[in-house]
């Protein structure tokens, strides 16, 4: 028989209190996220205030006035004695500590009106354009429309002339008589459903007549991936001296026809940490460029110092806010200080890499920092992630310098930075005509005292993007090929 009953048992659970969750929220925030999160915050909480702006709202009747400028600080004597611990006595003035050093504040030249680019058309507005010119018919601008719309950057069809014809309930001819027009609007070859049919469109639109140009790309494809030139000769009955006049005509083929008007990808990044020589020793300092200090705003400070009896429910108001300023305020200076550890355990650790370069950089692990710092691995996780270091050697990602190390054969800790760097390096000068192979490469760095298997190369040799020596080896046959 079931029966319902009450229970009642104590259990030990994790709860993060808000000021926590904000900590880590801030910490993994960059740069320009964080002036972000700042600007918001001093929109909402009226008790925080930009340091160069100063209160000159008169005090209200109640609150004592303000006594010695700017410079007074403030008195606890009236407080609360609920908030004594809570406010006052941490004694924030800004979130800026000053053992922690910032980059100097530079005065920037606004960029004049004048030297503002606008905007260059996009890939779809520019296929768009055409397709107005082009379809007068309602019908057939609107599945030109359609179709325009699924093009990817590349320039390439997401969905099939089918599922076209089955959304806008069109003959799939009129679908893909469309489609064959699209492709030879410029650059020719956007609309297209693989590399093949936008290689051929693109040899359409040029008038070029290689007929076996023609023939590889409608089939023989893959036998250029794999570098199988002879292979592909013997099957086309032409000379590998022929077959390179007819793959030169490929190459000059774009393989993505939308790029050329895609938006662009750059990726601007604002360093988050600098570090610089100065009289011989390196030193870090934080990123503050477009970052407002701020602070607790005075006037506020002594309403709540006035108490407010009268009024309970604005008095209630200021001290929440009070404690959510407070929060925020030690939460930003909570990430400065684990930012600038994790960035000078960083430069110190790397000093030889910053002075000497790649071949002298050590190994280094998230579970090394934390053990060192005494902080958990997921607070240098949380350091980490997207922030961005520069240095005398250029701009680097703060996970650059987290990397396994494999063992020297005197047991010392060799970085895998500095062992990919040395087989890029091994295949750049290798002889052309007999390329080095995975056991190979194993074997020379065995002589250099590195301890490496065949599987590691073969999988560093991958995240380099250098293919196979067998493959190499084609490649440079070909290239000679006269």
């Amino acid at each position: 028989m079931i029966k319902q009953k009450l229970d009642q048992k104590q259990v030990q659970k994790l709860v993060l209190a808000p000021a926590l969750q904000q900590a880590i929220r801030l910490l993994q925030l960059t740069s320009l996220e964080l002036q972000e999160v700042v600007n918001q915050e001093l929109e909402e909480n009226p008790l925080l205030e930009i340091e160069e702006e100063v209160s000159r709202e008169p005090i209200e009747a109640g609150a004592p006035e303000e006594e010695g400028g700017e410079e007074e600080t403030v008195s606890t004597e009236a407080v609360p004695d609920e908030f004594d611990e809570i406010i006052f006595a941490a004694g924030f003035q800004d979130y800026f500590d000053e053992e922690i050093p910032f980059s100097s504040r530079e005065e920037k030249e606004q960029v004049p009106f004048e030297n503002l680019v606008s905007r260059r058309p996009s890939l779809w507005d520019h296929l768009n354009w055409q397709a107005s010119l082009t379809f007068f018919d309602p019908a057939e601008l609107q599945i030109a429309e359609f179709i325009i719309g699924n093009v990817n950057s590349d320039g390439y069809l997401t969905i099939s002339p089918e599922e076209i014809a089955a959304t806008l309930q069109a003959p799939l001819e009129k679908v893909e008589e469309v489609r064959q027009k699209i492709k030879m609007f410029d650059p020719p070859g956007c609309a297209s459903l693989n590399l093949s049919e936008a290689l051929l469109a693109q040899m359409d639109s040029l008038n070029l007549q290689d007929e076996v140009a023609r023939k590889i790309i409608a089939g023989y494809l893959p036998y250029l991936q794999k570098a199988d030139h002879q292979e592909l000769a013997r099957i086309l009955n032409v000379s590998l001296q022929e077959l390179k006049l007819h793959l030169e005509v490929i190459k000059n083929l774009e393989p993505a026809p939308g790029r050329k008007y895609s938006e662009s990808e750059e990726i601007y990044v604002v360093p988050d940490i600098y570090v610089v020589k100065e009289d011989g020793e390196w030193k870090v300092y934080l990123n503050e460029e477009g970052l407002p200090r701020i602070r607790l705003n005075r006037y506020y400070q002594r309403l709540i110092q006035a108490e407010l009896k009268e009024d309970r429910e604005a008095s209630r108001f200021l001290k929440e806010k009070m404690k959510r300023a407070l929060w925020f305020l030690r939460s930003l200076d909570q990430r400065n200080r684990t930012i600038y550890r994790v960035a000078k355990y960083i430069v110190d650790r790397q000093r030889e890499f910053l002075e000497n370069g790649i071949d002298h950089i050590k190994p280094m692990t998230l579970q090394e920092v934390a053990r060192e710092l005494g902080l958990h691995e997921s607070t240098i996780g949380r350091v980490v992630a997207n922030k961005y270091m520069m240095t005398p050697l250029g701009l680097y990602p703060l996970k650059f310098f987290f990397h396994k190390s494999l063992t020297g054969a005197y047991g010392e800790e060799i970085s895998s930075l500095k062992i990919k760097d040395r087989i890029r390096k091994l295949v750049e000068n290798e002889d052309r005509n007999n390329p080095l192979s995975d056991d190979e490469i194993v074997d020379i760095l065995a002589r250099e005292n590195i301890k490496i298997a065949r599987r590691t190369v073969a999988k560093y040799r991958g995240q380099l993007n250098i293919p196979p020596y067998h493959i190499r080896k084609k490649k440079f046959m070909m290239e000679e090929t006269t």
